[in-house]
């Protein structure tokens, strides 16, 4: 029987011409039924005394010459004792269980998720702290790969990188929420050995140290300045600044506060302990402008609860704007004023307590004010609030803000 052709092939492909096989020797031969796209390559022979077949693959993909190679080979390794087919559909079955075990592997990511969502947001009164340091730290670095191919080596690149960038306390604290991350899939059964397990503090950068940076009046009206004409800096963003200015509140304190803890009739934020970072409840006198603030942000609340509502859908399961949200609003403003010294939203609460010192208040009324303890035997024994002195030392503070905004 004469070999196959390949003018011979494409003609019978162009004619539709339909097949069970038609034999090109040495066990190969091509197969084109009514069900088949396309004609197919396919290898006979005996294995043990009985007919084996394999399927090599379609003629679109191999030509016949490679066919003839492909099936050269076959026979070749079916001489040595090699059953081709079994041998074909061990490594298919290899293949797809290595398909399902790399869809199935739990990536860091998900682990960090899963931590968060049942160790994290059920017991902290400041989930998002931790939120940003996997959002911003851990994924990025890890976050694509599969829990057990973490090695101290990446955990290493990943402190190494945040310390470049000049935060080593963040780095110290990323080792201490990667441990614990790696240490909850232990227990998970998701991995057997903590990446982290060799790292010390020292390893991750040690201490930092503290800033002591705070704007000037004449800084300040740069500010305001920026924040009128920053491009893509919202009319929310701005006045959230001037609420954290005025109130001398930490960030979260802020993005998480409920309209249900503002009585604007009697100017009181009833600020709860389970949001604070002390654990000291506090009554914060608002000043005439802070309400006005207030009363145009509910404006654009639309009947959320939050009194700064997330912007977007988040996946991260927290319905008010998150703390990253504000460092990247300020370096839209930061952009606007390049010959001001750096300087970050924590800032403003050294800010405000160097001010209120220029304004004449007493010491320990500017603490309460920050809503810092008292200290020493006095903080123990004096339990007062000073809350009317506190009213007239952040009115006097919100006027200084009004007039160096309009100057």
């Amino acid at each position: 029987m004469p070999r196959l052709t390949d003018i011979q092939i494409r003609s019978w492909i162009k004619a539709s011409e339909r097949f069970e096989g038609r034999s090109d020797g040495n066990g190969l031969y091509l197969r084109y039924r009514e069900t088949d796209r396309s004609p197919t390559w396919r290898f006979r022979y005996k294995f043990a005394g009985k007919s084996r077949v394999m399927l090599i693959a379609s003629y679109s993909e191999l030509s016949l010459a490679k066919a003839r190679e492909a099936a050269k080979e076959l026979s070749a390794r079916v001489a040595l004792g090699y059953d081709v087919a079994a041998e074909k559909q061990g490594r298919k079955a290899e293949a797809l269980e290595k398909i399902e075990t790399e869809k199935n592997a739990m990536r860091v990511s998900e682990l960090a998720a899963e931590y968060f969502e049942r160790q994290i947001l059920p017991r902290w009164k400041h989930p998002d702290i931790l939120r940003r340091r996997i959002d911003k730290d851990i994924n990025p670095h890890i976050g694509n790969m599969k829990v057990e191919d973490v090695k101290p080596r990446h955990i290493d690149d990943m402190l190494k990188s945040i310390v470049d960038r000049g935060a080593p306390t963040i780095a110290t604290d990323v080792l201490r929420w990667t441990r614990r991350i790696f240490d909850y899939g232990i227990k998970r059964h998701a991995l057997d050995i903590n990446p982290c397990s060799a790292f010390e503090v020292a390893d991750a950068g040690g201490k930092e140290i503290a800033r002591d940076r705070w704007l000037t009046k004449d800084e300040l009206i740069k500010l305001f300045q920026a924040m009128r004409k920053a491009k893509g800096f919202s009319r929310q963003n701005e006045i959230t600044f001037k609420l954290l200015l005025a109130l001398c509140v930490r960030k979260m304190e802020l993005c998480a506060a409920r309209w249900e803890e503002f009585d604007l009739d009697n100017a009181i934020w009833h600020l709860p302990e389970e949001r604070i970072k002390n654990g000291d409840a506090i009554d914060i006198p608002l000043a005439p402008p802070v309400i006005e603030w207030l009363k145009e942000l509910l404006s654009f609340s639309c009947n959320s609860p939050w009194i700064l509502p997330a912007r977007k859908m988040q996946n991260r399961m927290i319905p008010h704007i998150q703390e990253s949200t504000l460092p990247v609003a300020l370096a839209k403003v930061r952009a606007e004023m390049p010959e001001v010294p750096n300087f970050t939203i924590h800032d403003f609460r050294r800010t405000a307590r160097t001010h209120l010192a220029a304004l004449g208040i007493d010491p320990v009324v500017a603490e309460r004010c920050l809503n810092h303890r008292i200290k020493g035997v006095e903080g123990i024994y004096n339990r007062h609030q000073y809350l009317n002195e506190r009213r007239i030392a952040l009115d006097k503070w919100a006027e200084l803000l009004i007039s160096l905004e309009n100057g």
